[in-house]
């Protein structure tokens, strides 16, 4: 039975849920992120680049719902650490999850998780809520990564936003218009063919 009730557009795939087909989705989401990962555009007088990463993200967690949505990001900070090449610029160690981009990624499980959450609850079914989750989801993303570099590398707390937060706005507005535009599209058109 295909679940059009769900919100969560995994959900509308295929006959019925399954522990496999989970697992499927938390992969796939898992080397996506790594696959944007190596979208990677240095930022003048920021120790953390612009990547893709944040997109893959915020569509994980509008796509997979929360649990799938935390479970493909914890395997992806797993995959990293464990040496698999899919941290920003193809790099990998267990030092990223410390180093300055540590805040954003340890941030990125509860992130999907949370935009998951929110579209379980209904906000993929328009496009304002769903606006309004991505970028929550979002700025969870950017204040943890601000913080982190605030208190792990003793930055003041206004250097800390200027390097970690403000750069990346103008980027991760055109990723939540992205997906805050298509999926409720993409639901409404699965609707309309059942």
């Amino acid at each position: 039975m295909i679940h059009l009730g769900s919100n969560v557009l995994a959900d509308r795939f295929g006959a019925s849920r399954s522990a496999l087909k989970d697992l499927l989705w938390i992969v796939a989401f898992s080397l996506l992120i790594g696959a944007l990962a190596q979208v990677r555009i240095p930022l003048p007088g920021s120790p953390v680049p612009l990547t893709g990463q944040t997109f893959g993200v915020l569509l994980c967690g509008a796509v997979l719902g929360s649990r799938r949505a935390f479970l493909s990001q914890a395997l992806y900070l797993a995959e990293g650490a464990a040496g698999l090449p899919v941290f920003a610029g193809g790099s990998a160690s267990v030092a990223h999850l410390v180093g300055p981009t540590g805040g954003y990624l340890w941030s990125f499980p509860v992130a999907a998780a949370l935009l998951g959450w929110l579209v379980e609850r209904g906000a993929s079914r328009s496009t304002g809520l769903l606006a309004g989750a991505l970028a929550l989801a979002d700025s969870f993303i950017l204040a943890v990564g601000a913080s982190w570099l605030h208190y792990f590398f003793r930055v003041s707390s206004s250097q800390a936003w200027i390097m970690g937060f403000y750069p990346f706005l103008i980027g991760d507005i055109l990723k939540i218009t992205l997906v805050g535009l298509s999926l409720p599209y993409v639901l409404k058109r699965f609707d309309s063919r059942h």
